[in-house]
């Protein structure tokens, strides 16, 4: 994915595609979501910070995993949380 600009991003070889459509955690606590995210580190799929709970930010800060991929149809793109930056594939 060669960003040179971050480690974390650099470090993608493939991208793991989200398994469905929707925010794992806010299917546990019954919220919405607005888009989706797909860690790219254990492939869980969350919601975007435009969405209420902002399960993606929170699950990236506090577990370690900075990097996810939209989960949206037609977006080919890397968000690192970290460095705050983007990369399209």
């Amino acid at each position: 994915m060669a960003s040179s600009a971050c480690p974390h991003l650099d470090a993608i070889s493939s991208v793991i595609p989200a398994k469905a459509r929707q925010c794992d955690e806010c299917v546990l606590v019954g919220s919405t979501w607005v888009h989706l995210r797909t860690c790219q580190k254990c492939g869980g799929t969350r919601c975007c910070d435009s969405s209420p709970m902002r399960h993606a930010s929170k699950h990236a800060h506090s577990s370690g995993h900075p990097v996810a991929a939209s989960a949206e149809p037609g977006e080919r793109w890397l968000w690192c949380y970290k460095d705050e930056l983007m990369a399209e594939y």
